[in-house]
């Protein structure tokens, strides 16, 4: 196993600089899609090696419930400095499964009390809640409730029947996209490499640009989509109170509405690479490609060491 199973816990280190680029230089369709992909390769290599450092640090103590063998000094020779590494990763893989655990209870909770306020309304894709707090966002669907649009009555009273038009667009792009699952994707991989948190942000900025395009693209009006998401922002930031929590965040808004006020970026997800931004985010995605494909071969190689390791070790 040797050192292959500490490459994962620093390879996330390689996400750094394609989720700085990306966002600047490709489709955000692409930037969310590579970004998710990467930070859920890493989050589970790394996991998978901290798991492994656990078994030979569980070993070490007394009174463990694994096999005795499993401390024998062939086992911990496997893993460099298994005296320090094999203990300190057991409180690592414990805050790491709570930090896990709690973000999956914060979205579950908050799905459930957005369907109890759901409750007795018709069941149609647009829910209007009698709120004067503003906000809107887009509720996944489950096997027994359809997806669902949730906007409050103050939403839609400072907002024009246009921008209404613009606003919708943009909350149905997340829906048909399941950028939601995307979110808790990349939420999940934070929780997991304090190094991905990175890439959480980049992901919650490139699905809202992303539906910012569907937005423009449906309604054919940049300027109007730029007002719209402004607007909204803005009102629901002095919102008095947050009633309900939010599924899906809203970005760094004065970057989207300066997005939406330039040209529509190509349809091309990604740039040419003759072109510098298409050379410089081409090699960050490698980099990040090369750090995702190593660190899948480093935790497979350790757990396969470990593995043979421990059946030498375990008297039949």
């Amino acid at each position: 196993m040797g050192f292959f199973v500490l490459l994962p816990l620093v390879l996330p280190l390689t996400s750094w600089p394609v989720a700085r680029l990306a966002e600047r230089h490709l489709h955000p369709r692409a930037t969310t899609r590579l970004l998710v992909g990467v930070g859920v390769v890493l989050a589970a290599c790394s996991t998978l090696c901290l798991g492994l450092l656990v078994v030979v640090g569980t070993a070490q103590l007394p009174g463990n419930p694994l096999p005795d063998a499993w401390s024998d000094p062939q086992v911990r020779a496997a893993v460099p400095c298994d005296e320090v590494l094999g203990k300190a990763s057991i409180p690592a893989l414990v805050v790491l499964l709570g930090a896990c655990g709690r973000a999956l209870t914060r979205h579950r909770r908050a799905q459930r009390r957005v369907r109890h306020a759901l409750d007795g309304l018709r069941r149609s894709p647009v829910a209007v809640l009698p709120d004067s707090a503003p906000y809107a966002f887009a509720l996944p669907g489950t096997r027994r409730e359809p997806a669902r649009i949730v906007v409050s009555t103050a939403m839609l009273d400072a907002l024009e029947p246009a921008e209404r038009r613009a606003l919708f667009a943009h909350e149905r792009a997340h829906l048909a996209a399941r950028h939601p699952r995307m979110l808790l994707l990349a939420e999940l991989a934070a929780c997991a490499h304090p190094l991905l948190r990175p890439l959480r942000t980049a992901v919650a900025f490139g699905v809202e640009r992303w539906a910012d395009e569907e937005a423009a693209r449906r309604v054919g009006d940049r300027r109007l989509t730029a007002r719209a998401v402004g607007k909204a922002a803005l009102i629901a930031r002095h919102s008095p109170a947050r009633t309900v929590p939010a599924v899906a965040g809203t970005g760094p808004v004065p970057r989207r509405v300066r997005a939406l006020l330039e040209p529509a970026p190509t349809t091309r997800l990604w740039p040419p690479p003759t072109t510098t931004s298409g050379l410089v985010v081409g090699l960050a995605a490698w980099f990040a490609a090369v750090g995702a494909a190593l660190s899948a071969l480093s935790s497979a190689n350790a757990a396969i060491a470990l593995v043979l390791v421990l059946q030498a070790a375990t008297p039949l």
